[in-house]
């Protein structure tokens, strides 16, 4: 029987250090309560645990709900361009690919984020000097394993108006790293939430009122984002206005240069939250999204929702030569001198713009269908250079705003890992363009295809876990 994978807890105490999963070496490593008898070992966890949180957005999780949404098309043939999550034929024996990876990157995270919340208290106890150091480090893991929880569920979970309560199966919660002999089972995804805001609310009492680091650590406003965004996804809209509008009371939108800066020039963003540094670590974004030999470019359903020419995002994409019609984003493509030293490609996890558009869905959704256009109009306004109060709505009904929105937020964070993620939570069926080279035209909601199996090898080694219906087969 394999292990459990759940169980497998890697310590990476260095945001270079990495091995793959079932190649960890542990003898020449410190014991837990070892290393964690130094303050030198919470600092060094801590980044190997924004290590890990980079490793699993750098990759399939990233992608993944571009290649299950509408708005990507892929060029290549291969095992590893996740065509099986394309054409929804995912194969729970998919180890070394997206089904295994997700579910084993993401739990690889809780686990070391796991390590550190359970070891603080006790060092704070025998070294009281250095409790609000540690009381830092505890929130920024305890936004991590929020973060990874959420991500868990998105991915293997139906969202949550599946059903009326959320009561439908979700992921495990893992708050403590389980024993080999231990069943661990799947909580609700009401559940699984709700964890998941006692973690952020947690940690953003222990955040204080200090400033962040930087957008590449965790911080009391980038909890406060993913609450927005959690409160969203679970239809909580008058906490989702709150959180949103205070993230927004605090901080900018990136204008004119500054908006393409964020992405191509090495800077992490004026309107950046929270992002992962990376520095020195794989360069697979910038590959599949290579202007010169992408995996994944932008389908027609995407490029056709750009009707005005002065629209800044534009300047994010690249028309092939003798293709015409057809476009290559450069959204992870770096347009200042680099080298191998400064090279990097580094996932967006929460930025400002995102909080606009959480607000004027929420307002939506409460039928504030003025405050819902305002919102709007600020997005569309940055994106045409233009002042809010000069751009007209054409269709002002919440059915209008509504397509407004869908279609802003699939021009603004294309490419960004929220396509696929929207379309399941709204409850839209999945319509693909004339260009897609899918096995899947349309997929209509609600569809037991919309997650990906667990892996059969989590199934197989803990009695307590379940698959999921059509999928783990």
């Amino acid at each position: 029987m394999k292990n459990k994978i759940i169980y497998i807890a890697i310590l990476l105490v260095t945001f270079t250090s990495c091995k793959k999963y079932f190649e960890v070496d542990n003898s020449d490593r410190e014991t837990i309560p070892n290393l964690f008898s130094k303050i030198e070992g919470f600092r060094s966890s801590i980044l190997g645990t924004y290590g890990l949180t980079f490793d699993y957005y750098a990759s399939e999780f990233y992608y993944y709900p571009e290649v299950a949404g509408n708005m990507v098309d892929i060029t290549k043939t291969g095992i590893n361009v996740m065509k099986q999550q394309q054409d929804f034929v995912s194969d729970p024996e998919e180890e070394i690919q997206a089904v295994g990876y997700i579910w084993r990157r993401i739990l690889t995270t809780i686990a070391n984020a796991n390590n550190i919340i359970e070891q603080a208290p006790e060092f704070v106890k025998n070294n009281p000097d250095h409790k609000s150091e540690i009381d830092q480090i505890t929130a920024q893991a305890l936004f991590i394993r929020a973060l990874a929880h959420f991500d868990l569920c998105r991915v293997y979970a139906q969202p949550w108006n599946y059903t009326a309560d959320a009561g439908h199966p979700g992921v495990p919660i893992v708050l403590k790293n389980p024993a080999p002999e231990d069943k661990v089972s799947r909580a609700s995804v009401k559940d699984v939430y709700a964890q998941v805001i006692k973690d952020l609310k947690d940690a953003e009492t222990l955040f204080g009122s200090g400033a962040p680091l930087s957008s590449y650590y965790a911080s009391k406003k980038s909890v406060q984002a993913l609450l927005a965004r959690v409160y969203l996804y679970s239809e909580k809209w008058d906490d989702a206005i709150s959180y949103a509008g205070t993230v927004i009371d605090n901080s900018a939108l990136a204008y004119n240069s500054d908006y393409a800066a964020m992405f191509n020039n090495l800077t992490p963003g004026v309107e950046t939250i929270f992002r992962l540094n990376g520095r020195l670590r794989t360069k697979k974004l910038g590959e599949v999204y290579s202007v010169k030999d992408a995996t994944y470019v932008p389908a027609d359903t995407l490029m056709s929702l750009f009707k005005d020419l002065a629209d800044i995002r534009l300047g994010l994409f690249q028309a092939i030569p003798d293709n015409a019609g057809k476009f290559l984003t450069k959204k992870w493509t770096i347009t200042v001198q680099f080298d191998g030293g400064t090279e990097k490609y580094e996932p967006m996890v929460l930025r400002a713009s995102e909080m606009y558009m959480i607000r004027a869905e929420a307002n939506l959704a409460k039928d504030r269908l003025d405050l819902a256009a305002d919102d709007l109009k600020v997005m569309i306004g940055r994106a045409l250079r233009m002042a809010p109060e000069d751009i007209t709505l054409t269709d002002l009904s919440k059915e209008g705003l509504k397509k407004t929105l869908i279609q802003e937020r699939a021009k603004e964070f294309c490419f960004e890992g929220h396509n696929f993620f929207d379309i399941t939570r709204m409850k839209q069926n999945l319509v693909r363009g004339a260009t897609t080279t899918s096995i899947v035209k349309r997929l209509d909601y609600p569809s037991n295809l919309f997650i990906l199996p667990i892996p059969q090898s989590e199934i197989d080694a803990n009695p307590g876990m379940t698959g999921n219906p059509t999928v783990n087969k």
